[in-house]
């Protein structure tokens, strides 16, 4: 009889802590036990399955889906949003407001934020963000170049410097192109002064946030003149490209695809990439389905924030 005695006491113990919400210290005092043993009596608890935790995940949240990606892909964590219909506007709003949360909650203080300046999705996210007040950014660096075709070229800045404005930090732009002309012309550019001060806060990054395009640019960026010709994207699909992270361009298994383009941008390689310490992916679409698992192989994502119809689509995919 000695062991029911024994749980008898441990369920008495569990049921004043779980259920009457009684501190530890109180327990002790109330049935003349040290605290100590307390603690270790609800340790107990679990181990003989007197306790048991149940998490009800509410409606319109996706832990399965979510479980399933971080094991997948060996994701830290992984965001799936709720989305009404399988279409990419719809998509992109949802994800930036889910992304938008997830940073006001994460930020900490003096964090030097990385951001990929033409990203629709990423802009939707700066456009949910509130005004931070208690953590504040130390700097907003603009990872790739946000020059380009004047009648959108004030997206990449605009981006930048509102995110900087809302976070409390100071912009750090990257006034150049993305793609130049020649690598002759990229080395001209990158010895600017304003240009290499962005471009050197690359290593002290601590969140990186980005998106993720599929060879086929996206509208925004076809805009922009950030981008190669017809006959060197199509290269690139011969040479096994599915994606890219700033322009950086990737294969189904995550292995870059490097090509004499790649010296041509001015932007954040995959290297400094896996450096950083917190990596935050933002993309979703069946368009971008091949590209995402792609680069979440390559290893340099953290976290995942994308749909539910793409979550699905990306367990599917073959191993």
């Amino acid at each position: 009889m000695g062991r029911i005695n024994e749980l008898r006491l441990i369920s008495r113990v569990a049921q004043m802590y779980h259920i009457e919400r009684k501190r530890q210290a109180d327990i002790a005092q109330h049935l003349r036990l040290s605290q100590a043993t307390v603690s270790r009596m609800l340790k107990r608890a679990e181990a003989e399955d007197i306790v048991r935790t149940t998490v009800i995940p509410p409606i319109g949240t996706y832990t399965e889906l979510e479980a399933a990606l971080r094991e997948r892909f060996n994701l830290a964590e992984a965001i799936v949003v709720e989305c009404s219909e399988d279409r990419e506007g719809a998509i992109m709003a949802r994800i930036g407001e889910a992304a938008a949360h997830l940073l006001e909650v994460t930020l900490s203080e003096g964090e030097i934020i990385g951001v990929s300046s033409w990203s629709q999705t990423i802009f939707k996210m700066v456009e949910n963000i509130h005004p931070q007040k208690s953590a504040r950014a130390k700097y907003i660096v603009q990872t790739l170049g946000g020059m380009g075709d004047p009648s959108v070229q004030t997206h990449a800045t605009q981006l930048t410097t509102r995110l900087a404005r809302l976070t409390g930090a100071e912009p750090k732009l990257l006034p150049v192109q993305g793609v130049t002309s020649s690598r002759e012309a990229k080395l001209l550019m990158m010895a600017d002064p304003f240009v290499r001060e962005t471009i050197e806060l690359f290593g002290a990054i601590s969140v990186a946030i980005v998106g993720i395009g599929a060879v086929e640019p996206s509208e925004l960026l076809a805009r922009s003149g950030n981008i190669f010709s017809s006959r060197e994207l199509a290269d690139l699909a011969d040479a096994g490209a599915v994606g890219d992270i700033s322009l950086r361009f990737f294969d189904g298994k995550g292995k870059p695809v490097k090509t004499p383009l790649d010296e041509r941008v001015i932007g954040i390689s995959l290297d400094e990439l896996a450096k950083v310490d917190r990596v935050i992916a933002l993309a979703g679409g069946e368009k971008k389905t091949a590209a995402i698992a792609g680069a979440l192989r390559i290893g340099v994502v953290d976290t995942l924030v994308t749909d539910k119809f793409t979550a699905q689509r990306l367990i599917e995919q073959p191993a």
